[in-house]
């Protein structure tokens, strides 16, 4: 959502832009003559689309008099497992926050016949895919072989993680996962200033593709996000299939124990979309 000082009026064009095209909205605040009302009703609208789980995005003195241009971006995200984890069999164990550093935190597990995930392994990580209730959201959960997760991150890249998707095939793997719940705010003026939009946080920017004008400029920008991963879900089918074949002895299960740092990625399976991409180093 965009939030305008409300002596601008917005093109036409610029708000069907936005409307359409983001599923956004552009509303008039006054941030002159009533900060702290314009910090409430902003604040307000991110309570009210996350579902009040994200409260006071701008805390108080974040916005001045002087804001002519606030953009939020506020995100929600609960999902329900089609694979279950048994909430019996959620016991605490070791996480390895770094070479040094141990934590107790609650294990989820699911193991056995019916745990049919796709799964891939390479020299240096694992990967694993949880769907989602509905089927067409998933988690990946990329975990480093070792503790160097900093190695991982560098590797990664849209083309890096598409071969390794490329990779994942149905089979039984014993999965070993935290619970963790994520409430986590970045102010991202810098990033997007290191990235190549430097000149719209100067009052000499020209965001006249706005208002018609040269006299907005973005004063901050605030993204905050909350992410619950826990043993909820839905069995949604079973099947069994019976294949014969020579005798031999059958491949080793493989293991997967997110016991140390590792990504996670929740997608829109179908288009490969990234909806989050965060970073677990301690689940507590």
């Amino acid at each position: 959502a965009l939030w305008v000082q409300q002596d601008f009026q917005l093109l036409d064009d610029y708000k069907n832009i936005v409307e359409t095209y983001y599923g956004g909205k552009a509303t008039n605040v006054d941030f002159m003559g009533s900060t702290e009302q314009a910090r409430q009703t902003i604040n307000g609208w991110v309570e009210d689309k996350t579902n009040n789980k994200i409260k006071d995005l701008f805390p108080p003195g974040s916005l001045t008099p002087l804001s002519r241009l606030v953009l939020t971006n506020a995100i929600y995200f609960k999902g329900t497992w089609i694979k279950q984890f048994d909430k019996g069999e959620t016991r605490d164990e070791d996480f390895r926050v770094s070479s040094g550093q141990t934590v107790k935190v609650p294990m989820m597990r699911r193991t056995g016949e019916d745990a049919q995930f796709k799964y891939a392994e390479t020299e240096s990580l694992q990967m694993l895919e949880m769907p989602y209730e509905g089927g067409d959201l998933s988690m990946l959960v990329l975990l480093p072989k070792g503790e160097d997760i900093k190695s991982l991150e560098k590797s990664l890249a849209i083309e890096k993680l598409d071969e390794w998707k490329n990779q994942l095939g149905e089979q039984r793997v014993n999965v070993f996962m935290p619970k963790f719940t994520f409430n986590t705010k970045y102010l991202l003026n810098e990033n997007l200033e290191e990235m190549g939009m430097p000149s719209a946080f100067l009052v000499s920017a020209d965001f006249s593709g706005i208002d018609g004008a040269k006299d907005l400029f973005i004063q901050i920008v605030v993204h905050q996000a909350f992410v619950d991963v826990n043993e909820e879900g839905t069995e949604a089918a079973a099947a069994t299939g019976i294949g014969m074949g020579a005798t031999s002895l059958p491949p080793p299960i493989p293991v997967f124990r997110a016991d140390h740092p590792f990504i996670f990625i929740i997608q829109e399976k179908e288009t490969g979309n990234i909806l989050f991409f965060g970073r677990v180093v301690n689940p507590k």
